[in-house]
Protein backbone atom coordinates (compact mmCIF):
# COMPACT_ATOMS: atom_id res chain seq x y z
CA UNK A 1 0.00 0.00 0.00
CA UNK A 2 1.15 3.20 -0.35
CA UNK A 3 1.83 6.09 2.00
CA UNK A 4 0.82 9.41 2.12
CA UNK A 5 0.68 12.74 4.06
CA UNK A 6 -2.56 15.00 3.38
CA UNK A 7 -1.65 18.78 3.15
CA UNK A 8 -5.25 20.74 4.56
CA UNK A 9 -6.82 22.61 1.78
CA UNK A 10 -5.45 25.82 3.62
CA UNK A 11 -1.96 24.66 3.50
CA UNK A 12 -1.54 23.17 0.31
CA UNK A 13 -1.24 26.44 -2.39
CA UNK A 14 -3.33 23.90 -5.03
CA UNK A 15 -5.99 23.87 -3.42
CA UNK A 16 -6.49 27.60 -3.34
CA UNK A 17 -5.90 28.06 -6.90
CA UNK A 18 -9.08 29.96 -8.96
CA UNK A 19 -11.09 27.80 -11.34
CA UNK A 20 -9.39 29.12 -14.57
CA UNK A 21 -5.95 29.08 -12.83
CA UNK A 22 -6.86 25.14 -12.43
CA UNK A 23 -7.89 24.14 -15.93
CA UNK A 24 -4.99 26.26 -17.54
CA UNK A 25 -2.95 23.93 -15.18
CA UNK A 26 -4.55 20.77 -16.77
CA UNK A 27 -3.94 21.89 -19.98
CA UNK A 28 -0.30 22.45 -19.13
CA UNK A 29 -0.08 18.95 -18.12
CA UNK A 30 -2.14 17.65 -20.84
CA UNK A 31 0.40 19.73 -23.36
CA UNK A 32 3.37 18.06 -21.66
CA UNK A 33 2.09 14.53 -22.41
CA UNK A 34 1.02 15.18 -25.64
CA UNK A 35 4.45 16.34 -26.60
CA UNK A 36 5.99 13.10 -24.56
CA UNK A 37 3.89 10.68 -26.44
CA UNK A 38 4.26 12.55 -29.80
CA UNK A 39 7.80 12.46 -29.70
CA UNK A 40 8.09 9.04 -28.45
CA UNK A 41 6.37 7.86 -31.61
CA UNK A 42 7.90 10.44 -34.36
CA UNK A 43 10.15 7.94 -35.77
CA UNK A 44 7.36 5.55 -36.74
CA UNK A 45 6.71 8.15 -39.93
CA UNK A 46 10.46 8.94 -40.17
CA UNK A 47 11.67 5.24 -40.40
CA UNK A 48 12.75 5.08 -43.64
CA UNK A 49 14.51 8.32 -43.94
CA UNK A 50 16.14 8.65 -41.06
CA UNK A 51 17.68 4.93 -42.07
CA UNK A 52 18.92 6.06 -45.32
CA UNK A 53 20.46 9.16 -43.73
CA UNK A 54 22.52 7.36 -41.40
CA UNK A 55 23.11 4.17 -43.49
CA UNK A 56 21.32 1.93 -41.16
CA UNK A 57 18.25 -1.18 -41.87
CA UNK A 58 14.38 -0.57 -40.53
CA UNK A 59 15.05 -3.14 -37.97
CA UNK A 60 17.94 -1.48 -36.65
CA UNK A 61 16.44 2.28 -37.13
CA UNK A 62 13.70 0.92 -34.84
CA UNK A 63 16.11 0.74 -31.99
CA UNK A 64 14.73 4.33 -31.74
CA UNK A 65 11.32 2.94 -30.71
CA UNK A 66 13.00 0.53 -28.35
CA UNK A 67 15.34 2.59 -26.62
CA UNK A 68 12.60 4.94 -24.75
CA UNK A 69 10.35 1.72 -23.93
CA UNK A 70 13.18 0.48 -22.10
CA UNK A 71 14.06 3.44 -20.22
CA UNK A 72 10.51 4.71 -19.01
CA UNK A 73 9.79 1.03 -17.73
CA UNK A 74 12.73 1.63 -15.93
CA UNK A 75 12.07 5.38 -15.13
CA UNK A 76 8.71 5.24 -14.09
CA UNK A 77 9.43 3.21 -10.55
CA UNK A 78 12.81 4.59 -9.55
CA UNK A 79 11.71 8.38 -10.10
CA UNK A 80 8.89 7.58 -8.21
CA UNK A 81 10.75 6.00 -5.68
CA UNK A 82 13.35 8.59 -5.82
CA UNK A 83 11.83 11.71 -5.74
CA UNK A 84 9.07 11.79 -3.38
CA UNK A 85 10.03 14.88 -1.22
CA UNK A 86 10.74 17.05 -4.44
CA UNK A 87 8.07 19.58 -5.78
CA UNK A 88 6.07 17.77 -8.41
CA UNK A 89 5.70 21.26 -10.76
CA UNK A 90 9.66 21.10 -10.29
CA UNK A 91 9.91 17.76 -11.53
CA UNK A 92 7.44 18.39 -14.06
CA UNK A 93 9.84 21.70 -15.73
CA UNK A 94 13.07 19.82 -15.72
CA UNK A 95 11.47 16.59 -17.10
CA UNK A 96 10.05 18.29 -19.84
CA UNK A 97 13.10 20.24 -20.31
CA UNK A 98 14.68 17.48 -21.07
CA UNK A 99 12.88 16.71 -23.62
CA UNK A 100 13.07 19.18 -25.30
CA UNK A 101 17.10 18.67 -24.68
CA UNK A 102 16.52 14.93 -26.45
CA UNK A 103 14.68 16.68 -29.37
CA UNK A 104 17.54 19.34 -30.16
CA UNK A 105 20.03 16.54 -29.68
CA UNK A 106 18.33 14.28 -32.43
CA UNK A 107 17.87 17.19 -34.90
CA UNK A 108 21.53 17.63 -34.48
CA UNK A 109 23.29 13.96 -34.32
CA UNK A 110 25.68 13.85 -37.22
CA UNK A 111 25.72 9.89 -36.22
CA UNK A 112 23.33 7.34 -35.54
CA UNK A 113 24.52 6.36 -31.68
CA UNK A 114 23.68 10.14 -30.48
CA UNK A 115 19.74 9.88 -31.82
CA UNK A 116 20.00 7.01 -29.68
CA UNK A 117 21.22 8.58 -26.59
CA UNK A 118 18.62 10.73 -27.07
CA UNK A 119 15.53 8.53 -27.18
CA UNK A 120 17.59 7.55 -23.89
CA UNK A 121 16.86 10.94 -22.41
CA UNK A 122 13.20 10.42 -23.84
CA UNK A 123 12.58 7.42 -21.96
CA UNK A 124 13.43 9.47 -18.55
CA UNK A 125 11.40 11.92 -19.61
CA UNK A 126 8.22 9.36 -20.52
CA UNK A 127 8.41 7.22 -17.27
CA UNK A 128 8.89 10.06 -14.89
CA UNK A 129 6.26 12.08 -16.48
CA UNK A 130 3.84 9.74 -15.98
CA UNK A 131 4.60 8.57 -12.72
CA UNK A 132 3.88 12.24 -11.61
CA UNK A 133 1.47 13.84 -13.93
CA UNK A 134 -1.37 10.57 -13.69
CA UNK A 135 -2.95 11.67 -10.35
CA UNK A 136 -2.46 15.69 -10.81
CA UNK A 137 -5.80 16.59 -11.63
CA UNK A 138 -7.31 16.09 -7.84
CA UNK A 139 -5.00 18.33 -6.89
CA UNK A 140 -4.71 21.30 -9.37
CA UNK A 141 -8.95 21.73 -10.13
CA UNK A 142 -12.38 21.46 -7.53
CA UNK A 143 -13.33 17.79 -6.42
CA UNK A 144 -16.06 18.15 -8.53
CA UNK A 145 -14.03 18.41 -11.71
CA UNK A 146 -11.28 15.69 -11.31
CA UNK A 147 -13.39 13.52 -13.47
CA UNK A 148 -13.16 15.93 -16.30
CA UNK A 149 -9.88 16.87 -15.57
CA UNK A 150 -8.42 13.27 -15.54
CA UNK A 151 -10.16 12.72 -18.79
CA UNK A 152 -8.83 16.06 -20.12
CA UNK A 153 -5.38 14.98 -19.24
CA UNK A 154 -5.51 11.25 -20.95
CA UNK A 155 -6.84 12.62 -23.78
CA UNK A 156 -3.34 13.93 -25.23
CA UNK A 157 -2.71 9.67 -24.81
CA UNK A 158 -4.50 9.32 -27.92
CA UNK A 159 -4.44 12.59 -30.12
CA UNK A 160 -0.21 12.31 -29.43
CA UNK A 161 -0.23 8.71 -30.67
CA UNK A 162 -2.36 9.17 -33.88
CA UNK A 163 -1.38 13.01 -34.84
CA UNK A 164 1.89 12.68 -33.66
CA UNK A 165 3.05 9.58 -36.40
CA UNK A 166 1.02 11.31 -39.79
CA UNK A 167 2.11 15.11 -38.74
CA UNK A 168 5.73 14.19 -38.18
CA UNK A 169 5.88 12.40 -40.96
CA UNK A 170 4.41 15.59 -42.91
CA UNK A 171 7.14 17.85 -41.67
CA UNK A 172 9.90 15.30 -42.87
CA UNK A 173 8.29 14.85 -46.41
CA UNK A 174 8.35 18.85 -46.93
CA UNK A 175 11.39 20.14 -44.66
CA UNK A 176 13.69 16.70 -43.75
CA UNK A 177 13.35 14.72 -40.39
CA UNK A 178 15.49 16.67 -38.09
CA UNK A 179 13.34 19.23 -38.63
CA UNK A 180 10.79 17.36 -37.35
CA UNK A 181 12.42 16.92 -33.94
CA UNK A 182 13.43 20.89 -34.41
CA UNK A 183 9.63 21.67 -34.37
CA UNK A 184 9.02 19.36 -31.20
CA UNK A 185 12.06 20.66 -28.95
CA UNK A 186 10.37 24.12 -29.60
CA UNK A 187 7.03 22.91 -28.23
CA UNK A 188 8.62 21.17 -25.75
CA UNK A 189 10.25 24.58 -24.61
CA UNK A 190 6.65 26.70 -25.30
CA UNK A 191 5.18 23.51 -22.83
CA UNK A 192 8.13 23.79 -20.36
CA UNK A 193 7.12 27.79 -19.93
CA UNK A 194 3.51 26.90 -19.35
CA UNK A 195 4.22 24.69 -16.72
CA UNK A 196 6.78 26.79 -15.12
CA UNK A 197 3.72 30.11 -15.10
CA UNK A 198 0.06 28.13 -14.27
CA UNK A 199 1.04 25.19 -12.57
CA UNK A 200 0.97 26.16 -8.74
CA UNK A 201 3.73 24.78 -5.82
CA UNK A 202 2.90 21.33 -5.95
CA UNK A 203 4.51 19.77 -2.65
CA UNK A 204 4.49 16.35 -2.38
CA UNK A 205 1.42 14.54 -0.54
CA UNK A 206 1.78 11.09 -1.34
CA UNK A 207 4.90 8.26 -1.80
CA UNK A 208 4.78 4.84 -3.34
CA UNK A 209 6.99 2.47 -1.46
CA UNK A 210 8.49 -0.69 -3.56
CA UNK A 211 6.07 -3.06 -1.57
CA UNK A 212 2.87 -1.36 -2.64
CA UNK A 213 4.28 -2.14 -6.58
CA UNK A 214 4.97 -5.82 -5.18
CA UNK A 215 1.41 -6.39 -3.78
CA UNK A 216 -0.44 -5.91 -6.94
CA UNK A 217 1.42 -8.20 -8.99
CA UNK A 218 -0.41 -10.68 -5.83
CA UNK A 219 -3.27 -10.01 -7.04
CA UNK A 220 -5.59 -12.04 -10.00
CA UNK A 221 -7.33 -9.48 -11.68
CA UNK A 222 -4.08 -7.36 -12.09
CA UNK A 223 -2.03 -9.79 -13.87
CA UNK A 224 -4.86 -10.83 -15.65
CA UNK A 225 -4.92 -6.82 -17.20
CA UNK A 226 -1.41 -7.12 -17.57
CA UNK A 227 -1.01 -9.89 -19.62
CA UNK A 228 -4.31 -8.31 -21.92
CA UNK A 229 -2.07 -4.87 -22.19
CA UNK A 230 1.13 -6.93 -22.68
CA UNK A 231 -0.08 -8.62 -25.89
CA UNK A 232 -2.63 -5.82 -27.09
CA UNK A 233 0.82 -3.43 -26.65
CA UNK A 234 2.99 -6.16 -28.40
CA UNK A 235 0.82 -6.85 -31.33
CA UNK A 236 0.12 -2.78 -31.97
CA UNK A 237 3.32 -1.60 -31.60
CA UNK A 238 5.07 -4.95 -33.50
CA UNK A 239 3.37 -4.42 -36.33
CA UNK A 240 2.46 -0.51 -36.95
CA UNK A 241 6.36 0.58 -36.04
CA UNK A 242 7.03 -1.13 -39.68
CA UNK A 243 3.63 0.41 -41.07
CA UNK A 244 5.65 2.77 -43.54
CA UNK A 245 7.92 0.41 -45.15
CA UNK A 246 4.92 -1.91 -45.54
CA UNK A 247 2.75 0.92 -47.27
CA UNK A 248 5.70 1.75 -49.48
CA UNK A 249 6.98 -1.92 -50.29
CA UNK A 250 3.60 -3.89 -50.23
CA UNK A 251 1.34 -1.06 -51.04
CA UNK A 252 3.53 0.77 -53.32
CA UNK A 253 2.60 4.04 -52.56
CA UNK A 254 5.55 6.98 -51.97
CA UNK A 255 5.77 8.79 -48.98
CA UNK A 256 3.60 11.93 -49.73
CA UNK A 257 0.85 8.90 -49.77
CA UNK A 258 1.92 7.52 -46.69
CA UNK A 259 1.57 10.60 -45.02
CA UNK A 260 -2.41 11.30 -45.67
CA UNK A 261 -2.66 7.53 -45.28
CA UNK A 262 -1.16 7.97 -41.93
CA UNK A 263 -3.18 10.85 -41.04
CA UNK A 264 -6.43 8.66 -42.11
CA UNK A 265 -5.18 6.49 -39.21
CA UNK A 266 -5.04 9.12 -37.33
CA UNK A 267 -8.62 10.48 -37.80
CA UNK A 268 -9.45 6.98 -37.04
CA UNK A 269 -8.09 6.69 -34.14
CA UNK A 270 -9.58 10.17 -32.46
CA UNK A 271 -12.82 8.93 -33.60
CA UNK A 272 -12.10 5.23 -32.07
CA UNK A 273 -10.83 6.73 -28.66
CA UNK A 274 -14.29 8.71 -28.18
CA UNK A 275 -16.10 5.64 -29.11
CA UNK A 276 -14.29 3.53 -26.86
CA UNK A 277 -14.68 6.27 -24.23
CA UNK A 278 -18.52 6.14 -24.26
CA UNK A 279 -18.72 2.43 -24.35
CA UNK A 280 -16.27 1.58 -22.32
CA UNK A 281 -17.85 2.65 -18.82
CA UNK A 282 -20.90 0.73 -19.19
CA UNK A 283 -19.52 -2.24 -21.08
CA UNK A 284 -15.79 -2.53 -20.72
CA UNK A 285 -15.52 -5.52 -21.80
CA UNK A 286 -17.31 -5.65 -25.15
CA UNK A 287 -15.33 -2.53 -25.32
CA UNK A 288 -11.70 -3.68 -24.83
CA UNK A 289 -12.68 -6.62 -26.94
CA UNK A 290 -13.92 -5.24 -30.11
CA UNK A 291 -11.10 -2.89 -29.45
CA UNK A 292 -8.28 -5.96 -30.35
CA UNK A 293 -10.80 -7.89 -32.31
CA UNK A 294 -10.84 -5.02 -34.81
CA UNK A 295 -6.29 -4.48 -34.14
CA UNK A 296 -6.08 -8.03 -35.24
CA UNK A 297 -8.42 -7.79 -38.17
CA UNK A 298 -7.14 -5.38 -39.74
CA UNK A 299 -3.32 -6.38 -39.59
CA UNK A 300 -4.17 -9.97 -40.27
CA UNK A 301 -6.01 -8.63 -43.67
CA UNK A 302 -3.28 -6.20 -44.54
CA UNK A 303 -0.88 -8.90 -46.24
CA UNK A 304 -3.88 -10.32 -48.13
CA UNK A 305 -5.66 -6.80 -48.92
CA UNK A 306 -2.97 -4.01 -48.10
CA UNK A 307 -1.63 -4.66 -51.92
CA UNK A 308 -4.27 -1.96 -53.03
CA UNK A 309 -4.44 1.52 -51.71
CA UNK A 310 -8.24 1.31 -51.24
CA UNK A 311 -7.49 -2.25 -49.38
CA UNK A 312 -4.71 -0.20 -47.23
CA UNK A 313 -7.03 2.44 -46.35
CA UNK A 314 -9.86 0.36 -45.37
CA UNK A 315 -7.83 -1.37 -43.02
CA UNK A 316 -5.96 1.66 -41.23
CA UNK A 317 -9.24 3.05 -40.78
CA UNK A 318 -10.56 -0.22 -38.61
CA UNK A 319 -6.87 -0.49 -37.05
CA UNK A 320 -7.08 3.26 -36.43
CA UNK A 321 -10.80 2.88 -34.70
CA UNK A 322 -9.43 -0.33 -32.80
CA UNK A 323 -6.17 0.92 -31.26
CA UNK A 324 -7.89 4.40 -30.39
CA UNK A 325 -10.02 2.49 -28.09
CA UNK A 326 -7.22 0.59 -26.39
CA UNK A 327 -5.66 3.71 -24.07
CA UNK A 328 -8.33 4.36 -22.56
CA UNK A 329 -9.86 0.77 -22.37
CA UNK A 330 -7.04 -0.70 -20.84
CA UNK A 331 -6.82 2.24 -18.12
CA UNK A 332 -10.65 1.33 -16.97
CA UNK A 333 -9.60 -2.31 -16.28
CA UNK A 334 -6.70 -1.67 -14.56
CA UNK A 335 -8.38 0.89 -12.45
CA UNK A 336 -10.92 -1.52 -11.57
CA UNK A 337 -8.27 -4.47 -10.61
CA UNK A 338 -6.43 -1.94 -8.14
CA UNK A 339 -9.21 0.34 -7.13
CA UNK A 340 -7.14 -0.08 -3.34
CA UNK A 341 -3.62 1.41 -4.78
CA UNK A 342 -4.25 3.61 -7.66
CA UNK A 343 -0.67 5.68 -7.52
CA UNK A 344 1.20 1.92 -7.51
CA UNK A 345 -1.34 1.30 -10.20
CA UNK A 346 -0.43 3.93 -12.45
CA UNK A 347 2.98 3.17 -11.77
CA UNK A 348 3.23 -0.14 -12.50
CA UNK A 349 0.88 0.66 -15.78
CA UNK A 350 3.50 2.69 -16.77
CA UNK A 351 6.28 0.79 -16.21
CA UNK A 352 4.35 -2.43 -18.07
CA UNK A 353 3.40 -0.54 -20.90
CA UNK A 354 6.65 1.01 -21.67
CA UNK A 355 8.47 -2.14 -21.46
CA UNK A 356 5.78 -3.54 -23.90
CA UNK A 357 6.05 -1.00 -26.37
CA UNK A 358 10.01 -1.76 -26.58
CA UNK A 359 9.50 -5.06 -26.94
CA UNK A 360 6.90 -4.94 -29.25
CA UNK A 361 9.16 -2.67 -31.57
CA UNK A 362 12.31 -4.64 -31.11
CA UNK A 363 10.50 -7.84 -31.72
CA UNK A 364 8.86 -6.18 -35.02
CA UNK A 365 12.25 -5.21 -36.33
CA UNK A 366 13.79 -8.45 -35.59
CA UNK A 367 10.96 -10.00 -37.89
CA UNK A 368 10.93 -6.97 -40.59
CA UNK A 369 14.99 -7.89 -41.19
CA UNK A 370 15.19 -11.55 -41.76
CA UNK A 371 11.34 -11.59 -43.45
CA UNK A 372 9.02 -8.65 -44.76
CA UNK A 373 6.84 -6.25 -43.48
CA UNK A 374 3.67 -8.27 -44.42
CA UNK A 375 5.11 -11.65 -42.28
CA UNK A 376 4.93 -8.47 -38.87
CA UNK A 377 1.42 -7.36 -39.97
CA UNK A 378 0.75 -11.39 -39.64
CA UNK A 379 2.35 -11.77 -36.70
CA UNK A 380 1.00 -8.67 -34.93
CA UNK A 381 -2.71 -9.96 -35.53
CA UNK A 382 -2.29 -13.18 -34.12
CA UNK A 383 -0.95 -11.66 -31.23
CA UNK A 384 -4.02 -9.39 -31.04
CA UNK A 385 -5.94 -11.99 -31.33
CA UNK A 386 -4.86 -13.65 -28.47
CA UNK A 387 -5.34 -10.50 -26.35
CA UNK A 388 -9.10 -11.06 -27.60
CA UNK A 389 -9.47 -14.58 -26.70
CA UNK A 390 -8.22 -13.59 -22.89
CA UNK A 391 -10.54 -10.83 -22.68
CA UNK A 392 -13.93 -13.22 -23.75
CA UNK A 393 -12.73 -15.21 -20.97
CA UNK A 394 -12.04 -12.92 -18.27
CA UNK A 395 -13.95 -13.22 -14.98
CA UNK A 396 -16.83 -10.63 -14.72
CA UNK A 397 -15.54 -9.94 -11.52
CA UNK A 398 -12.57 -7.98 -12.97
CA UNK A 399 -15.38 -5.81 -15.64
Amino acid sequence: MTTATTLSASTDPAARRPPLGGWLAVLSVMAGIFAIVTTEILPIGLLTPIGADFGVSDGTAGLMMTTPGILAAVAAPVVSLTTARIDRRLMLCSLVLLLAVADFLAAAAPVYWLVLVSRVLVGVTIGGFWSIAAGLAERLVRAESVGRATAVIFAAVPLGSVLGVPVGTFIGDHAGWRTAFVVMGAMSVAVFAALLFVVPPLPPVRAVRPAALRSLLHHGAVRRTLLITFLTVLAHFGAYTYVTPFLEDVTDVGQGAVTGLLLVYGAAGIAGNFLGGTLVTSRPRAAFGAATAMVAGATLLLPVLGGSPAGAVALLVVWGIGYGAVPVSAQVWFARAAPHAPEAAAVLFTASFQATFSLGALAGGAVVDQATPSVVMALGGTVAALATGVIVTATRRVV
